[in-house]
């Protein structure tokens, strides 16, 4: 039984980040002041679209501090906000483009994902992709196993010819 759990909570902790981008954190700023265990902070934390080179994203989360953020059973606020930008050329094959729009017609395709709680709620980033606009879709959101929230951001791309003088 005992090994069983152990496979069980590895399967867990790897469907938490599959598929999504590895994020750099960026810096933090603390927002209350705890006199045992870290700070509350709102976190900066940046990445790169694993799929379309040149866009990367910077995520603002809030992490609860104290004794429970300390040991990792506290759970995080489900804020978030996002600004997602072109750094330089960006070139959709026509292979790159299909696939974008098939990922958008089932629901978008998972970029960013962090945990917020210790084992039910997340925060993730779902990329969407509008073909009419040429546009790319960032959408900030937060679930959980049970009940998700309602509170979410958006940032876009604009596909353009990228011109690093202007």
């Amino acid at each position: 039984m005992t090994t069983l759990r152990c496979l069980l909570l590895a399967a867990l902790g790897l469907s938490l980040t599959a598929g999504a981008s590895p994020a750099e954190e960026i810096g933090s700023v603390s927002t209350v002041w705890k006199f045992l265990g870290p700070n509350h902070k709102i976190v900066v934390e940046a990445f790169d679209d694993p799929d379309i080179p040149n866009v990367s994203c910077w995520v603002s989360r809030p992490r609860t501090g104290g004794m429970s953020g300390a040991v990792g059973l506290a759970e995080d606020p489900s804020y978030g906000s996002i600004a997602c930008r072109q750094r330089g050329p960006i070139v959709l094959s026509d292979n790159l483009r299909d696939q974008l729009e098939e990922e958008t017609e089932d629901g978008g395709v998972k970029v960013f994902k962090a945990r917020t709680s210790a084992i039910f709620k997340t925060i993730q980033v779902t990329r969407m992709f509008d073909s009419n606009r040429n546009t790319v879709l960032y959408l900030i959101w937060s679930d959980r196993v049970v009940e998700g929230s309602p509170k979410n951001s958006i940032s876009v791309v604009v596909i353009q010819p990228w011109d690093p003088d202007s």
